[in-house]
């Protein structure tokens, strides 16, 4: 592992400083270093500067310096690569992580040595058709959410699985998200904590207006259609969160398991459910 390559969320506290120290640790450790363009100015190293695009020809690996939502986007941004990606968590939670900031030497000694292993998590893809015609595509590491705005009414969702009806959910929208996205926003609207090993894809209605509109699961390898009806037009798609996307009464949400996937980097010691005890209830 000789070629890493740094993308950094400038936003974060102390961003700059660790980006600083974490080029020093790879440079000395002879490993060839390039750092996102507006990054790598901050620190004076206009030499190692890239975007992130071009680290899929030139690095064979690369730290993400941020909180989940950092992570997320890069994901998306390298998703037609095979680059694996290591977290080093400067947000809260980070689930998506493996590193904090003081582990930095650590990190870097694991890296270089291959003391880790690999996940593969599924992305999802989603389509928004308006009168038969795609408007907008676009792929989420997390999920896919449908839901009105801030002011909109209730919204009506009829959706199908592969061609078949499944049932019409009333109320603030629905979460379509992956096993990744499970302990997301489809956590906090009530759905199932899911392995990310588990390659399945979660429904979660958000707020419904019927107490029987539950939360489901389906394969990987089956397709969502969802119609939207509402008597407005303030309602959206987002992509992790963080793309957002208009759509209006009839449009349709076509989603399903894209073709692409995201590589983590992840330390052969920490299971999913150590991570996860950790985060959501500290280290009992």
């Amino acid at each position: 592992m000789k070629k890493i390559g740094i993308a950094v969320n400038q936003t974060k506290h102390s961003a700059i400083d660790v980006t600083r120290k974490l080029v020093q640790f790879l440079e000395a450790k002879s490993v060839t270093v390039f750092v996102d363009r507006a990054a790598a100015e901050k620190i004076d190293r206009p030499d190692i500067a890239l975007d992130i695009l071009e680290f899929q020809d030139k690095v064979d690996l690369v730290f993400v310096l941020g909180g989940d939502g950092t992570l997320l986007g890069v994901a998306r941004q390298l998703a037609n690569t095979s680059l694996p990606i290591l977290g080093i968590n400067l947000g809260h939670l980070g689930f998506l992580s493996e590193a904090e900031p003081e582990d930095l030497p650590a990190a870097v000694e694991r890296v270089l040595r291959g003391d880790y292993h690999l996940e593969k998590r599924m992305m999802l893809e989603a389509s928004i058709i308006r009168n038969g015609q795609i408007l907008h595509k676009d792929i989420a590491l997390n999920d896919v959410g449908i839901a009105k705005g801030s002011f909109g009414r209730m919204i009506t969702l009829s959706v199908y699985v592969d061609d078949m009806y499944v049932d019409k959910y009333s109320g603030d929208g629905l979460i379509i998200s992956t096993p990744t996205g499970s302990t997301a926003y489809s956590l906090s609207c009530g759905g199932p904590i899911v392995s990310p090993h588990t390659n399945v894809i979660l429904v979660t209605p958000i707020c419904p207006h019927t107490l029987n509109s539950r939360p489901f699961i389906i394969q990987k390898d089956q397709e969502i259609k969802v119609e939207v009806s509402a008597p407005h037009n303030d309602m959206g798609v987002t992509i992790d969160g963080q793309v957002g996307y208009k759509v209006e009464a009839n449009d349709l949400i076509v989603v399903r398991k894209s073709l692409h996937s995201t590589t983590l980097v992840k330390w052969k010691e920490r299971g999913f459910f150590d991570v996860l005890r950790q985060k959501l209830h500290g280290s009992d």
